[in-house]
């Protein structure tokens, strides 16, 4: 149990994105804060990351960073989870940065093993649906839609990771410094296409697959998710050469 303090750089940052989540995030951090005292040896940060909610998420944020030594608050001023992962990951002073979504669909038991992959070399680790000894609980809808997209991503890319938009998700310091400045996506497609970019300038990707349950009271609008998601796969296929020439030469 290493929970850090404030004289102790934090070896591993897990973030909790949210937006507008004032009734899950203290029931969320408490189920985390558990987890982690038990389970994760090293010093340790929880860091809510608040993409500008107009609820109390504000007031319960900063409530809990008074009631657990180990957890911080940052407000941003724009909404967009790839935004606020861009931000405080390359502002983490942490060895290895990790997020979870806030409503924990990812069973927790996998992030000890996230953490095994990062400590054992691994660049990137992802949160896997969709491997074979996975054991996801969802829609028939959501199915469909997230293998369709998965297997856009591969006819697009040809990429070899199998679940690029998991909610859970890890990565060592000096890949987070080499790679998450060239990702433009301020909103879902960050996840994907920062995989995109990590295995295109062969960083290894590590996968971990996943217990997860469907939150059905998702704030995800998904029609809205898809078109964004098809626009940045265009996108991000005209760029990738270009891009990845930056990463090569360090710029």
């Amino acid at each position: 149990m290493s929970p850090v303090d404030s004289r102790v750089t934090p070896r591993v940052d897990v973030m909790i994105p949210v937006y507008n989540e004032e009734r899950a995030l203290p029931v969320s951090v408490s189920t985390l804060s558990a987890f982690l005292r038990e389970h994760v040896h090293v010093p340790y940060r929880i860091l809510i990351t608040d993409n500008a909610s107009i609820d109390r998420t504000e007031e319960v944020g900063r409530r809990l960073c008074d009631e657990y030594p180990h957890v911080d608050y940052v407000r941003l001023p724009r909404k967009g989870r790839g935004g606020a992962l861009k931000q405080v990951w390359l502002e983490s002073p942490a060895e290895f940065v990790t997020y979870m979504d806030v409503d924990l669909s990812t069973n927790l038991s996998a992030f000890p093993k996230m953490l095994a992959l990062l400590e054992d070399g691994a660049d990137v680790v992802i949160g896997s649906r969709l491997r074979h000894d996975a054991d996801t609980t969802r829609s028939f809808k959501r199915e469909v839609l997230s293998r369709g997209y998965n297997v856009l991503v591969k006819a697009f890319f040809g990429t070899r990771f199998t679940d690029a938009q998991c909610g859970f998700k890890g990565m060592r310091r000096e890949a987070v410094k080499r790679l998450v400045p060239h990702v433009e996506d301020r909103k879902w497609f960050f996840d994907t296409e920062l995989l995109v970019l990590a295995e295109k300038s062969g960083h290894r990707i590590g996968e971990v697959p996943v217990d997860w349950i469907e939150d059905l009271d998702t704030r995800v609008q998904l029609l809205r998710t898809i078109w964004d998601d098809l626009v940045a796969l265009v996108r991000l296929r005209g760029s990738l050469r270009a891009v990845l020439k930056r990463i090569d030469e360090g710029r």
